[in-house]
């Protein structure tokens, strides 16, 4: 995995530090935070979310070279951060 970075959940405004060993979704549920998640792989979509700000490294297979492109959404079961940040529609 890459160096950690924080994400904040733009509804809540409530931030987390993603260590480099762990994933957004296992980070997020620790805290209480539920994102429905089906593969853990970056396979299915079930966990697409929303990116409002931030650059994701995209780790999946899911979205298009477009998609990826456009940084708009993320599967945060195995996506990463090239920003020290990343905002989520969350």
């Amino acid at each position: 995995m890459s160096a950690s970075f924080r994400v904040r959940l733009a509804k809540s405004g409530q931030e987390f530090e993603i260590p480099e060993d762990r994933t957004i979704i296992a980070v997020l549920a620790d805290a209480g935070i539920e994102i429905p998640f089906s593969c853990e792989q970056g396979v299915c979509g079930t966990c697409l979310t929303r990116v409002l700000e931030g650059i994701p490294e995209h780790r999946d297979l899911y979205l298009t070279d477009e998609e990826r492109g456009t940084n708009q959404q993320i599967l945060p079961c195995c996506a990463r951060s090239l920003s020290p940040l990343l905002v989520l529609d969350l």
